[in-house]
């Protein structure tokens, strides 16, 4: 759900998020209009303050019929600051919407000069509210503009909401020291819940305005729905003469009626007079008084305008409530309401709008650039074909399980291809010997899985090879292994696949050429012999080869949280880590590299399991603190020990293939012990999501008084009947069950009957002891073939460490 969620926010983002950067630009422009056209129109709406009295409303109007005799003034606004002109509005001409405003000297009624600028933010205005589009069609398009923009502020509300949702820090805060995508992310994450009130504002009240069945519902709830106006009555065509030879009304007297409103509003800052077409028809005055809470808090007053007589008084603070809350919509939505300190937050938050859309589009770009770039990768390889007659291909062939061996073998392919060099890249996963011997060089990229085992994906590959009979004397070729020096059988992969090779007749161009988490002069080296083996070219050597990802790839995320699981325990402290960052997403069995300390390090990052899903709104590790000679571990010390809450963590996410989940109607045994609890535990919280209730856990760990890890859930798992076989061992106690292979050569029977069902084998947890021993005991359960078939149909999955 999460993920659609994510796919609708940016679809929305990327096309009317567009458009809604022209309506943030020019909402931003209308902000402080008033106040860019006074400084642009010094002595037009304010004159210099003289000692005189200011003129009445029927001087003004007899000046501006002066002025335009063919024009009828249709209203006169008075304000009562001192040196404030009189604004007297003007009936438009034929055919137009709008008519002519003139600003009149308050002392003298003399004509002031027209207003600049105010034509280019009327055009602003008509692009802002309706895309300069004909007023109806213009109004519907920004309404829907306003609904996207709602749809874009609560679908981004909910990709980033955080498990602790009281800590300001997350919601508000974000490392400006971040880089790349990670800081786009932050800020665009992070500015969205700044303004996103701000947002719901604009949203809500563009919407009111723009589509009028929804603006009478909500006039209906406030009560201020207006009842309809009947039609007038048809009047019979009079004679021409008659009409041409009809008087002209006279232009009612404001006199008498402006003396009633200046009796009965004491205090009044604005009038905003409608003189009436007729001199028998009331005159009405709306009026804002000085103490008003907002310029739209506005009274009412209907006055004879030959008597004077008051014929209605509506007070602002008497109106029903629904009528007041009205009135309140258009100073939101400008920021007057709270005077300039609103204007201000309105104008960043417009102004945040295309900001928005800049960073969306940046993101979205380089997400495109990526996907394009590593489609292109390999797309510009033919995979597993074989060589064209005349031609003499090189093979690229790579063993990955985490996808370091495969991006080494990409950028090799690369460097060759760009010499000129024709080149087949391809995974073990799909070769076969027969399929190897129709080439004449080969080079393989071999990464080792646990103590010198082929990787999950290889191990076909391997069993193929050790039993194959075909010759290989006329096949060259050269491996690069990688390893890491903290086990035993450093690069063991590599080595057995160059030894079985040249037991077949395959002549090594080189030695092995080992690479230890990394090492980039290793990986010089293998430039330099790519090099050679091609005849010295000199454009190979002039591409880098790296095993690491590029910095791009990690996000930042915070230490939210660190929890001791086994408190007690005669072995290392336990710890749930718990971070919280930007929006992303994994499977099951997924894996994250984490830079110890600060994102510069010079370390090499360490990886760990991930312990939970995106539904959970957190990444969740569980990370045994190491200790050594030296101290504490440099990653489980930092993360268990040293670092604050609050803390960046510079975090990458590494899918791992070979331990996705399987089918959610097959049957699952999930096997682990220690801190393998991780990736078992994101396994079978996305089976309890899906309903599948065919598991089986067994677990192991010391002492069950101190080391019953995630006790309560799996307990709750067990009593909903999501975990209906459940072996829990703790090899210290005396009735504990001795360890996990012991436990399942107990249960063989009940083993075998789960494969025979369809069932697949998650294993999680440390090489040495455990999984070692539980590949054992598998073996003599199931018979070493049938486990090797296991593997190769995905059904027998590891992450051993």
């Amino acid at each position: 759900m999460k993920k659609l969620w994510f796919q609708l926010h940016w679809f929305v983002g990327i096309t009317a998020g567009t458009v809604l950067m022209v309506i943030g630009l020019t909402g931003a422009i209308l902000a402080f209009r008033e106040q860019i056209l006074d400084a642009l129109n010094p002595g037009v709406r304010n004159v210099a303050v003289q000692d005189a009295p200011v003129l009445s409303p029927q001087q003004f109007a007899v000046a501006a019929r002066a002025l335009k005799p063919e024009a009828r003034v249709t209203s006169i606004i008075l304000y009562d600051t001192p040196g404030a002109s009189a604004r007297v509005g003007l009936a438009p001409p034929p055919g137009q919407r709008k008519g002519e405003t003139i600003y009149l000297d308050p002392y003298t009624a003399a004509p002031l000069p027209a207003l600049r600028g105010d034509e280019f933010f009327e055009w602003v205005e008509q692009l802002h509210r309706f895309l300069l589009m004909p007023r109806d069609q213009g109004k519907m398009f920004t309404g829907v503009l306003a609904f996207c923009l709602l749809g874009l502020t609560l679908t981004g509300l909910y990709l980033r909401w955080p498990r602790r949702l009281w800590d300001w820090r997350t919601w508000l805060t974000f490392d400006p020291r971040m880089k790349g995508r990670s800081f786009l992310w932050g800020l665009h994450s992070v500015a969205g819940t700044w303004v996103m009130l701000v947002f719901l504002v604009f949203t809500l009240s563009g919407v009111y305005w723009a589509f009028d069945p929804i603006r009478d519902m909500a006039d209906g709830w406030m009560g201020t729905l207006r009842p309809p106006r009947a039609a007038a009555p048809a009047k019979p065509n009079a004679p021409k003469a008659a009409r041409a030879d009809r008087p002209k009304d006279e232009p009612a007297d404001l006199t008498a009626a402006w003396d009633t409103f200046r009796k009965n509003a004491p205090g009044w800052h604005m009038a905003f007079l409608r003189p009436p077409e007729k001199a028998r028809q009331p005159m009405q005055i709306l009026w804002v008084a000085s103490d008003a809470p907002h310029l739209r808090a506005r009274s009412s007053m209907s006055i004879d305008p030959q008597s004077g007589e008051l014929l209605k008084h509506e007070l602002y603070a008497d109106k029903p409530l629904g009528a007041r809350f009205q009135s309140v919509i258009y100073p939101l939505h400008l920021g007057t309401y709270y005077g300039i300190a609103g204007q201000i937050i309105v104008f960043i938050a417009a102004l945040a709008l295309p900001g928005f859309g800049i960073t969306g589009w940046m993101l979205y770009l380089k997400r495109r650039r990526q996907k394009r770039s590593a489609r292109a990768e390999r797309a510009q390889f033919t995979a597993g074909a074989p060589p064209a007659a005349g031609a003499e291909p090189v093979l690229m062939a790579y063993a990955s399980q985490t996808g370091q061996a495969e991006r080494v073998a990409l950028q090799s392919a690369a460097a060759l291809q760009k010499a000129g060099v024709a080149v087949h890249v391809q995974s073990l996963e799909e070769l076969t010997p027969p399929l190897l011997g129709q080439y004449r060089r080969a080079l393989f990229v071999a990464s080792s899985f646990g103590e010198g085992e082929p990787p999950d994906s290889a191990r076909r590959f391997s069993r193929l090879l050790q039993s194959a009979r075909e010759e290989f004397q006329h096949l060259q070729y050269a491996v690069l292994a990688l390893g890491d020096r903290n086990y035993s059988q450093f690069c063991g992969f590599g080595h057995t696949l160059d030894r079985r090779l040249a037991y077949m007749g395959a002549r090594p161009l080189q030695p092995v050429i080992e690479v230890d988490n990394g090492d980039a002069g290793a990986l010089a080296r293998w430039g330099n012999a790519l090099r050679g083996l091609m005849g010295g070219m000199a454009d190979v050597a002039d591409v880098a080869l790296n095993a690491a990802a590029a910095d791009s790839e990690y996000a930042s995320w915070q230490l939210a949280g660190r929890k001791l699981l086994n408190p007690g325990s005669v072995g290392l402290p336990l710890y749930e880590i718990t971070l919280t960052g930007v929006s992303a997403d994994w499977r099951p069995g997924a894996l994250v590299d984490i830079w110890p300390g600060h994102y510069d390090s010079d370390a090499a990052p360490r990886r760990y399991s991930l312990a939970s899903l995106p539904q959970d709104g957190v990444m969740q590790l569980i990370v045994r603190q190491v200790r050594c000679e030296r101290g504490l571990g440099l990653a489980s010390g930092w993360l268990t020990a040293r670092a604050a809450i609050g803390d960046e963590v510079r975090v990458r996410l590494v899918a791992n293939p070979a331990f996705d989940a399987g089918p959610a109607d097959a049957p699952a045994i999930y096997i682990g012990n220690g801190s393998g609890i991780a990736g078992l535990r994101a396994h079978l919280r996305a089976r309890m999501q899906q309903g599948a209730q065919r598991n089986w856990l067994i677990f192991g760990e010391r002492q069950r008084e101190h080391d019953a890890v995630c006790a309560d859930e799996i307990r709750a798992w067990h009593a909903h009947g999501y975990l209906p076989e459940l072996d829990l061992v703790y090899s210290r106690d005396a009735d504990g069950g001795g360890y996990v292979q012991d436990r399942m050569r107990d249960r063989s029977d009940a083993i075998r009957g789960w494969i025979a069902g369809g069932a697949v084998i998650y294993v999680c947890g440390s090489l040495q002891g455990m999984a070692g021993g539980v590949d054992d005991a598998l073996a003599a359960i199931l018979g070493r073939e049938q486990l090797a078939q296991l593997a190769e149909a995905g059904r027998y999955r590891r992450d051993v460490y």
